[in-house]
């Protein structure tokens, strides 16, 4: 039977309030996973899903004082941890504070401005002040250089090979319950949902998955597998039964609806019969030839 101790190695799913501490004692939220904590504290984000995330402890994939904190803890206990900047995301460094011209932003058609973040040269940072045609950006960690608070709460653990890809999955991408597993004899059949064969992030996202199962899965094969349908075209409905009548005889074409079922129209009435036209022999006889009542 599985623990329900945390230890280091095992994918864990959390809950957590993750605050930072001002100098006065007040505590700033940064991020949540509750959205009624983000509303009441004026940061809630639409485009955000709050809900449980699954995370490795004991991997150096987490804050030092939070991992810590996991450690030894019980699935489902609530724990309320203090972590000093040097346990969190470091000390600031000055180096880190760079001055940059403004051409580099106009050429990227970014309009510098304070409080802005950006990428310059595959490093992320902060913009915090901006004039004079010079720009002053802080790749520091913005957690850099302070306390933070996290009251965490770990809510189940993946404890089947299964468990742990889907975790995997939706820690690198996410979507896990869309992807079909088949899982024998240390090799893995990773069916994609549709959305991936169209998605940029998962062409990203892929390789750090297959990076993330070789070290945390004791998987020797990994195949992922794109299946395509042709879809069948429908079968045109057939021509509606022809009207009540007669059957249309072989190689001929049935009258039309409208001239089978209309009355026939009123003949117009007898008219004076023309004249038999003659014979060619009787218009050749000569005159001597011809009775007295054709003369």
């Amino acid at each position: 039977m599985v623990s329900d101790t945390i230890e280091k190695g095992d994918i864990v799913w959390i809950e957590y309030d993750a605050w930072t501490v001002n100098p006065n004692g007040t505590l700033t939220l940064f991020d949540t996973t509750h959205d009624e904590v983000a509303k009441k504290e004026g940061k809630f984000d639409e485009k955000k899903v709050y809900i449980e995330v699954p995370v490795v402890v004991g991997r150096g994939r987490l804050f030092e004082g939070l991992e810590a904190s996991l450690v030894g803890a019980k699935v489902g206990e609530t724990i309320e941890v203090l972590i000093p900047p040097e346990k969190g995301a470091g000390v600031r460094d000055p180096r880190l504070v760079e001055l940059r011209t403004e051409r580099e932003f106009l050429r990227q058609e970014i309009s510098p401005e304070v409080g802005l973040e950006v990428s310059i040269s595959g490093k992320h940072g902060v913009v915090t002040a901006a004039s004079a045609g010079r720009v002053r950006v802080d790749f520091n960690n913005p957690l850099a250089g302070k306390t933070l608070k996290y009251v965490v709460k770990a809510k189940r653990k993946a404890k089947t090979p299964e468990e742990r890809v889907r975790a995997v999955i939706d820690m690198d991408y996410g979507l896990a319950d869309q992807f079909k597993l088949d899982l024998k004899g240390g090799s893995a059949e990773i069916h994609l949902p549709d959305v991936c064969k169209t998605d940029e992030k998962w062409f990203v996202s892929k390789f750090r998955v297959v990076a993330d199962l070789r070290e945390l899965s004791d998987l020797k094969t990994i195949r992922f597998i794109e299946e395509y349908e042709k879809k069948e075209t429908k079968a045109e409905p057939k021509a509606e039964a022809k009207e009540a009548g007669a059957p249309a005889e072989a190689g001929k074409e049935a009258p039309p609806v409208e001239a089978a079922t209309k009355k026939p129209r009123k003949r117009a009435t007898a008219t004076k019969a023309k004249p038999a036209a003659k014979t060619r022999a009787e218009e050749e006889l000569p005159a001597s030839e011809k009775s007295p009542e054709e003369l």
